[in-house]
Formats: C-alpha cells, structure tokens, sequence
C-alpha cells in the first residue's frame, strides 16, 4: 500500500501522526455579512464632485448597454479549499516535552477570464497545493528544510495518480498563540499564499499590456494586497506595485456594514440599507490598518431590489479601487469614470444564477461563471483527504 503523506511528514519531522478526523475549514456558498472588525478608517471624499447623497445610475446603465459600451474586460477570481488533515506531536524547542498542532492542507486555484465579442475564455489559470504546519517541525532552523519535504512528499505514488503535486510547505507561528487559534494560523498562510497568486496574476496582465483605460479588470473580492517589504525599501518597486492595480477594481459580495461611514466619520449602516436600486453611495476614502502605504476609494452599488432579498444588505456590492496617481491621491477619482464604472457593474448583473447559488443578489455573473470555472478543476475534497 502507497505511504500517506502524513506517515512521510512525520518522519520527516520527528513527529507523530495521530490519524485524527479530516475536516473542511472552509464555510463556502453562504450569503453572509462581515461582522468582523472595522479595519479601515474614514479618510475624506475620494471623488472629484463629492456629494452627500445617492447618485442615480439607472438612465446611464442603460445607455451604455444599448451602446454595448463596457469597461470590464476581465474577472479574476482566487478560491482556495483548506481543510484540517491530521494532528501532529512534535518536541518543543530546546525541551523534551511534545506539544499537539494542526496540520492544514489547502488546495489553491486563481483564475482570469477574459470576455471577448461578447464570450469568456481562459486567460489563465493556475494551481497548486500548499501544506501549513507548525514553524517547530523545523527546530533547528535547517536551510532548505520545508523544500527539501515537499520533495518528498512528492513522492508519494497517491499524487502521481491525482496527477497533482505539493508546492510549498507554509510554517505558520506557534510562540505566544493559543493552542485553539493554530487552525486560523494555518488557514491564514493558506489565504496568504492565494494572495499572493493573485498578485502574480494581475502583473502576468500587466507585463502583456492587456489592462489599460478601455480594458479594466474586476478582482472578486477586497483589493487586500500588500507591497513585500522588498518593495516597501525601493519606491521604484513601490510605483510598480501600485501602477500594477491603476486598472483594477475590487468587487466583494460581503463586507461589514459598520464600515460606512457619515460625513462626521460615525458608522451609519443605515446609509447602505436604504441605498436606492441602481444607486451609488459617495466616494470615500479610506486608509486600511494594515496597510498604511495603500489609499484606496471605496464606494457601494445596489445591483438588486431590496424588496426581493432576504435582507437589505443582500443586493449591494462594495467597490474599491487603489488610488495611484498623485492626481487622484489629492483630488480623488473622477466622479465622472466614478458613474460609468458603477452602471457598468449594474449591467454586469445578469443573466444570474438562480438555485445554483445562494449568494446569487451579489453576485457579478461573469465572476460567477469564472468562480464555477476554477472549482471546476479541483480534486474532490475525498480524494484530496485519502491522500493524508
């Protein structure tokens, strides 16, 4: 019988494999909204013409559709599947005592679709799978350790028949975290890890010159991306990074509600709930916590009737968009591009995906069908989990 791959990472490790129950972490499909921390802070208007009120769409939207007008070009989308595949028993350093930790397996897919006469097509697609594990199954700092297992968990015959492989291996960190917070650590390397494809993703568009003023792409999700720190020390990388993301918009279907904000910088999520159909709320700007280099605007779009969804926040997307320019950083966004922008995400609504998923009155359709696309490629959890 084929060795699993939690019998050769533990003997890679010196650890101990306890068989545990194999799970999914993940809480996929479900409409929700974000009761996280409010992580960003109201800044001040980030539009050329700011105003107080809802700004009317509906007459522009279906201008530009009668003209087949559309910035939209192309939809990225980053999924990742993690589950928590066995508990591990490794010593502690410089001690005999064993300690019990997670090990999380995730498989990553990122993919672009790129919409022309009026079709979508790969643009490109990439997976991998990752494994996170505790930073003390390498005790003693060993360069080249974590390459040197995936190596051989490679090896293992399992993979060969899946025709899948496992690129990285992820320590999260174990000092100073409580024992019940290891599985978010690992799922967060894994998220990272996405991220970062992401990132790889939309410079692969830029290096082609595919992104410009005529060809924008919709990024599913919070623009959550951060400069290294390599880029950080030198401002040429720095410009790069953010002239990377001057056409890029990021679309999410959740978002926390608080994070509104009124003109007195007082959470008002009232302000989003009463957002008129086919609406914009004014521009914000905001800086986020963690990431202090990044300005970007924010604002929200009703796509949907809140009198035919569940809740009033069903139906509204928010947007974000990094300001790049020194024009826009002083000046804000033309509220203008602001406007075509917004209808051109209202007429983006349809056609929808009624009964396929229950986050149909946020969904972006081609984001949707590029969501389907990427799940379309991966190992089913089963056999993913046999392979531990």
């Amino acid at each position: 019988m084929p060795e699993k791959i939690m019998n050769i990472l533990a003997k890679a490790t010196g650890g101990k494999s306890y068989k545990a129950h194999k799970y999914s972490l993940d809480n996929r499909d479900v409409p929700y909204i974000d009761y996280g921390e409010d992580t960003i802070i109201w800044q001040r208007s980030a539009e050329t013409k700011p105003t107080k009120n809802y700004v009317p769409l509906h007459d522009l939207s279906v201008d530009l559709s009668r003209q087949n007008f559309n910035l939209f070009s192309f939809f990225l989308d980053g999924s990742r599947h993690v589950y928590k595949v066995d508990d591990i028993a490794l010593k502690k350093s410089g001690g005999t005592r064993t300690a019990i930790y997670p090990i999380i397996a995730g498989q990553i897919g990122i993919g672009c679709c790129k919409r022309e006469n009026k079709r979508l097509h790969k643009a490109l697609f990439e997976y991998e799978c990752d494994i996170s594990v505790p930073d003390i199954a390498d005790r003693d700092g060993r360069n080249g350790f974590f390459a040197a297992t995936v190596d051989k968990l490679n090896k293992c015959e399992d993979l060969s028949r899946l025709k899948i492989r496992f690129e990285k291996i992820i320590p999260y960190k174990t000092e100073n975290v409580e024992q019940n917070k290891y599985e978010d650590k690992g799922t967060a390397c894994i998220q990272d890890r996405m991220i970062e494809m992401e990132k790889d993703a939309v410079a692969e568009l830029v290096r082609k010159g595919l992104l410009n003023q005529d060809n924008y792409l919709i990024k599913d999700g919070s623009l959550e991306y951060r400069p290294s720190k390599e880029e950080k020390r030198d401002s040429r990388k720095l410009m790069t990074f953010k002239n990377n993301y001057n056409w890029v918009l990021g679309v999410s279907k959740g978002f926390n509600p608080e994070s509104c904000k009124d003109i007195r910088g007082k959470s008002n999520p009232g302000f989003i709930a009463e957002l008129p159909l086919y609406h914009r709320t004014p521009v914000a700007e905001i800086k986020n916590l963690k990431n202090e280099d990044m300005k970007l605007a924010v604002w929200y779009v009703r796509l949907r009737d809140k009198d035919r969804t569940r809740t009033p926040f069903d139906g509204v997307v928010k947007v974000e968009k990094i300001l790049v320019t020194d024009k826009e950083i002083n000046e804000g966004m033309d509220s203008e591009i602001v406007n075509i922008l917004s209808a051109c995400l209202i007429n983006e609504r349809m056609p929808v995906c009624y009964g396929s998923d229950l986050r149909w009155a946020n969904h972006i359709y081609p984001i949707f069908l590029t969501e389907e696309y990427i799940k379309s490629r991966y190992v089913s959890p089963e056999a993913f989990l046999h392979l531990f």
